[in-house]
């Protein structure tokens, strides 16, 4: 069975002090979360303090981005080595905001999962498409796609361990949702697409969450959904009792 996760991406947002005082509203709001795995993305620097202060907490920490080289001349970058030595456990990988705003491709995301997964870092790899993609019904090219080049030349294994985020770009900090059946189309594909690309068992093991304005009014039924292992959470992860709302719909 796969255990449920919530993660907050709390993107360019809070200082140290005011990060450490949303994780303690968190932590100490629910001190027992239940079946489920919550993880927590803090801006770079954030990311030690974070990771230092949550140690014997239930929150994993993971970070934003990584760069795909493990050292070297790559200015304002942070490596997978970096960011394991920093306390993290888990990176996004591939969210629309770095595709969009950065350019990233396919390509260069595929990279970064490989850096994540050589570091030992668990990449959460998100996918999705944007409104003109949906409007002409490319939904299932868009996804298959990223999915074929993203996850190139990694093992059935390496797959099974990593996470999947649907994220549909015209849902992000939008306030529009997907439907359920929108979400539950997408995240079958998802799962099917892997299934045929390494194996059932593959497909069936790896988690897949939905991501795109999130919170706690629709997380209970998002999360409802056979195959919604979970969310990834914006805007709501910044209110310590919308999140630990969200947390509690699992269950």
């Amino acid at each position: 069975m796969r255990t449920p996760i919530i993660a907050g991406n709390w993107k360019m947002n809070l200082t140290l002090s005011q990060a450490l005082e949303l994780v303690n509203g968190i932590q100490y709001g629910l001190p027992f979360p239940g079946e489920v795995d919550v993880i927590a993305a803090p801006p770079f620097l954030c990311l030690h303090g974070v990771a230092g202060h949550l140690q014997e907490s239930y929150i994993g920490v993971a970070a934003q981005d990584l760069f795909f080289e493990d050292q070297g001349a790559f200015t304002g970058e942070c490596s997978g080595k970096q960011i394991r030595d920093a306390g993290a456990d888990y990176v996004i990988v591939g969210h629309s905001e770095r595709r969009q705003y950065f350019s990233e491709t396919d390509e260069i995301i595929n990279k970064k999962i490989k850096a994540a997964f050589r570091n030992e870092l668990v990449p959460i790899v998100c996918v999705g498409e944007t409104l003109a993609e949906r409007e002409k019904g490319e939904v299932a090219a868009v996804i298959r796609r990223q999915l074929a080049v993203g996850l190139s030349d990694l093992t059935a294994a390496e797959v099974a361990r990593l996470i999947i985020a649907y994220e549909p770009v015209w849902a992000i900090g939008t306030g529009k949702t997907a439907t359920p059946d929108q979400v539950e189309d997408v995240h079958r594909l998802i799962r099917f697409s892997i299934s045929t690309k390494f194996s059932g068992q593959t497909g069936e093991a790896v988690r897949i969450l939905y991501g795109g304005s999130v919170k706690p009014s629709n997380s209970k039924e998002l999360l409802a959904l056979p195959n919604v292992d979970g969310a990834l959470v914006g805007g709501a992860s910044l209110k310590a009792p919308d999140f630990i709302e969200i947390i509690k719909s699992v269950r």
